[in-house]
């Protein structure tokens, strides 16, 4: 996935993907397919799923650092304040010509609009979680976070 990707095909994966439910054994099964995909890959990612403020799920990779986990936390809280994913919102920033970083006016060591966090979003309920990957350039990070979820919803 490149990050030219467009805001329209960012919005339409998410209209696509949302849940008909979201239990703890479906954020165990959907970790541990993240997991087994970036051991394939050899991935130096960090994984984390989150319903509500509770963490559901949370595995780091050979290779992946703190550093990825702080990530996560940055890109988390961008899924929280803006209800979609981390990547759509960096590129509806960019679109307008502008960053994230440059004009949300919110702390850059606080939040990332940068691709891997994706909201988990369940049919009659909304946004009630998020999942997210760290340790790859933004647009895979993403992108492997959107394969999980297509695959997980079958």
């Amino acid at each position: 996935m490149s990050a030219a990707v467009t805001v329209e095909e960012l919005e339409a994966q998410e209209e696509r993907l949302v849940l008909d439910h979201f239990t703890y054994d479906d954020a165990w099964e959907l970790g541990s397919m993240l997991v087994k995909m970036a051991r394939e890959r050899q991935a130096p990612v960090a994984i984390d799923i989150r319903r509500g403020g509770q963490q559901l799920f949370h595995a780091a990779l050979p290779g992946s650092t703190p550093d990825n986990d702080a990530w996560i936390d940055r890109k988390r809280r961008v899924v929280e304040r803006y209800g979609c994913a981390s990547f759509l919102v960096g590129a509806r920033y960019r679109a307008k010509g502008t960053t994230f970083e440059e004009s949300s006016r919110l702390d850059p060591d606080t939040y990332a609009a940068h691709g891997g966090a994706f909201p988990v979003a369940v049919r009659g309920a909304g946004v009630i979680g998020c999942v997210v990957v760290s340790g790859l350039p933004q647009a895979e990070d993403h992108a492997m976070v959107v394969e999980a979820l297509e695959r997980f919803k079958g």
